[in-house]
């Protein structure tokens, strides 16, 4: 017996309206929906396009422990089709990139930006 597929992928945040803000304005996603877990914590949904998987946010009630991200705990990878249009896009934005652009051996070109809590988000244009 096997999975039958991959639903969401969870990172705990201190701000989640700080954490949706830096998703929807850098990556361009959406707020599926939000609620409140039965231990009390908020959790936020995001769509991520044309993928059936959401990244669910949550922020543990007062009095939690806050998250401290360590460097290359994990990331997130995200296609996009031109990594220089997007880089300029997130500039224009007041946003920039903390890694790259670099060229990988396989002809693609990746580059990184932080999100809030130093959780790194990965953006990758594939070689053609």
């Amino acid at each position: 017996m096997a999975v039958t597929k991959l639903l969401h992928t969870r990172m705990r945040v201190n701000d989640i309206e700080r954490s949706v803000a830096f998703y929807e304005k850098a990556l361009g996603l959406k707020v599926s929906r939000r609620h409140t877990s039965p231990r009390g914590a908020q959790l936020v949904f995001l769509a991520t396009p044309n993928s059936d998987e959401e990244i669910e946010l949550c922020q543990m009630p007062p009095g939690a422990e806050p998250v401290k991200v360590q460097p290359d705990l994990m990331h997130l990878a995200f296609e996009v089709a031109d990594l220089a249009a997007f880089a300029a896009g997130l500039t224009a934005k007041g946003l920039a990139l903390s890694d790259g652009p670099t060229t990988t051996s396989s002809g693609s070109i990746i580059a990184f930006i932080d999100a809030p809590e130093g959780y790194e988000v990965e953006l990758i244009q594939r070689s053609k």
